[in-house]
């Protein structure tokens, strides 16, 4: 399945890489936190490991740990605005519930 990007999620990666000034792309993974169990976790990457699961969607490269993979493949990044407000949205098929605050997900 993999890890797929809408056009606004593209754009702002690219945006994000060419004001760093470096960087091969976007790394998405998971990480045990708040109360319903695992968060999400993005960074930008300078290298790739011999581990990593790379996806190309739009032009931007996502790199996966085989860990995370497990609980995200199928996601899709978007990004929105509302109001003040903007951010990445993981649109997750295997995402089962997730905390009030929306801080954290259970698959």
């Amino acid at each position: 399945m993999g890890i797929t990007l809408t056009e606004p999620a593209a754009d702002r990666v690219k945006s994000f890489l060419e004001n760093r000034g470096a960087g091969v792309g976007l790394r998405l993974g998971v990480k045990t936190m708040g109360c319903s169990g695992m968060g999400y976790v993005l960074e930008f990457v300078d290298d790739i490991n011999d581990d990593d699961e790379v996806f190309e969607d739009r032009g931007v490269k996502i790199i996966v740990d085989k860990k995370s993979l497990v609980y995200i493949d199928g996601t899709e990044l978007d990004f929105a605005r509302e109001g003040l407000n903007e951010g990445f949205v993981f649109n997750n098929p295997k995402e089962k519930d997730q905390c009030g605050c929306g801080e954290s997900f259970t698959v």
